[in-house]
């Protein structure tokens, strides 16, 4: 039987089971428990934040953080076209438009001149998206910010424990979000955080996550709020990931160190590029296919597929799909990217052998 390498897969390393075992020892398995405060105080210390609320996914973290600055009908936030969907969703939920700005060439990380081109005077917020487990800019990203006077919410889904000169990504705009699906670096099944350094934002995040109840007289809401509750066994998984997390980061980075080897000096594929003064943690190694591959992306995907190698395309640009398409976005970058790339296994159960297996096949169909 053939062997199958998928493309992602979790990874238990220490206390997930013991924490488990207690919440449903204790029967503390919902929204109340100790986990989900040791879960927040955790992160926050780790991460450098002096707030962290968990929630539900990453998804609602977006737009929790969003709620929280007050971003709603008739704003515009500009958003990067190359992200996964849910970065303009949670725009779309607060009833404010999002604006599709390119990504760079070698980074990937939100074009700041290309977003210069497209404030206008509704623009109230900018969403650099930390792709792949690598930051963006974020220096570029906070002086824009800074001179149109916009709130910076950082998109950190995907790039957890990652840094940008010294700090972690997630913590140097406004707010910060981060999911823990399960394919994710820290994983508890479903679930996200909103992380800041604003006592008001914290606070207001607390309330809305909660149906909009008064933290100080129970079952009065104050305002229309929402179910975006962490429950305690989401915590208890998550606290005895984030004891791993350098485990975690160091398996995937290695990971990474094995595919430069096998795949420098190639022409066929080129990797996406770490951005200046940034510290990726690699959550999924990436590739695009160039002019001298002798095969289309696509093509390459389904060999692989037949070969037992799980793929993933790179993420299709925001304003080409139903919900936001926009002929006139002026994202080339962003196409010409989604066209040719491909994430590949990226897990910290992969052996040596399979990171060989993996390079070598895709090279026997590209070169």
């Amino acid at each position: 039987m053939k062997k199958h390498i998928s493309v992602a897969m979790p990874n238990f390393l220490g206390n997930e089971k013991k924490y488990v075992q207690d919440c449903m020892d204790t029967v503390w398995i919902s929204s109340v428990g100790k986990y989900i405060a040791e879960f927040e105080a955790a992160f926050s210390s780790k991460f450098g934040a002096e707030y962290a609320v968990s929630c539900s996914n990453g998804t609602v973290a977006i737009h929790l953080a969003l709620l929280a600055l007050g971003i709603g009908p008739g704003d515009e936030v500009l958003v990067p076209s190359f992200t996964y969907i849910a970065s303009a969703n949670a725009v779309r939920y607060c009833g404010a438009t999002p604006v599709f700005c390119d990504c760079l060439a070698d980074t990937w990380g939100i074009d700041v001149e290309d977003a210069r081109k497209k404030v206008g005077p509704r623009t109230k917020a900018i969403m650099p998206v930390h792709l792949y487990g690598n930051p963006c800019d974020m220096k570029a990203v906070m002086a824009f910010a800074s001179e149109y006077d916009l709130k910076v919410v950082e998109d950190a889904a995907e790039c957890h424990g990652a840094e940008f000169d010294g700090k972690k990504a997630g913590t140097i705009g406004d707010i910060g979000t981060f999911s823990f699906f399960g394919n994710k670096i820290i994983t508890t099944g479903e679930g996200g955080m909103v992380v800041t350094n604003n006592k008001s934002l914290d606070d207001k995040v607390r309330l809305l996550k909660g149906q909009g109840m008064d933290p100080e007289r129970r079952y009065w809401f104050t305002e229309v709020g929402y179910n975006y509750r962490m429950t305690n066994i989401q915590a208890a998984i998550g606290l005895a990931q984030l004891e791993d997390m350098e485990r975690h980061i160091e398996a995937r980075q290695n990971i990474a160190k094995r595919y430069d080897a096998l795949f420098s000096g190639r022409k066929s594929v080129q990797k996406q590029q770490q951005t200046r003064g940034a510290e990726s943690v690699c959550w999924m190694y990436s590739l695009l296919l160039t002019d001298n591959a002798k095969i289309t992306r696509d093509a390459l995907m389904e060999k692989l597929d037949e070969d037992g190698i799980e793929t993933r395309p790179l993420f299709y640009p925001m304003h080409s799909m139903p919900p936001y398409y926009n002929e006139k976005a002026g994202c080339p970058v962003s196409e010409d990217i989604a066209a040719r790339g491909l994430n590949i296994p990226t897990h910290e159960l992969l052996s040596s052998e399979d990171v060989a297996y993996i390079a070598g096949t895709i090279l026997n169909y590209t070169e």
